[in-house]
């Protein structure tokens, strides 16, 4: 979070990507895994203000899990060890405007499109009654549900929690601030 303290203040480290290429050759070292959506506007290693190699990401539309995205953070929690999963959520996030549109006007999209649409639609219905922003709400739900699922992620995710050497933690980007905003 201090990196995105610094990010925010247009305080970021500049990138060299000369002096840490070597380093990097002979392996990873992450601190921090990021379950990150795809868009452009948000790359977790600009919005944490972080190096090439600190950061172990894994990016879908929506950032939802799929098996093959929860195979992916175990690994990042057992092999690389990593004692941190943020689950990390944006303003203005299509995958979600898609899902709300599919659930409230039953709006059908093209290909595997749908899946994501269908896949975060229960975040839509925890939103429901929430006061304030609909679309925003959603966006957060969609970010607690995941670390949710996340922490009672059966064998491996949950076990790393309970004996308390994996934080899973969900934040929300704010496209016109660059804050991230801790949620879960």
């Amino acid at each position: 979070m201090k990196g995105n303290e610094r990010y925010v203040a247009g305080l970021s480290t500049p990138l060299n990507f000369a002096a840490d290429r070597a380093a990097l050759v002979t392996g990873q070292n992450p601190y921090a895994t990021i379950l990150s959506c795809s868009d452009s506007r948000v790359s977790p290693e600009f919005c944490f203000d972080e190096q090439r190699g600190d950061l172990f990401v894994a990016r879908v539309a929506g950032n939802y899990l799929t098996t093959d995205f929860v195979a992916t953070l175990e690994y990042a929690a057992v092999v690389l060890h990593t004692p941190l999963i943020l689950v990390l959520g944006h303003q203005g996030c299509g995958a979600v405007r898609a899902a709300i549109s599919a659930v409230d006007n039953h709006e059908q999209f093209p290909g595997h499109i749908q899946s994501i649409a269908s896949a975060l639609a229960p975040a839509v219905r925890a939103a429901k009654d929430m006061q304030g922003d609909r679309f925003d709400n959603v966006v957060k739900m969609n970010v607690v549900r995941t670390v949710e699922k996340l922490r009672k992620q059966p064998p491996v995710l949950s076990r790393l929690v309970a004996d308390r050497k994996l934080l899973v933690a969900g934040g929300v980007y704010n496209l016109s601030t660059g804050r991230v905003d801790r949620v879960a």
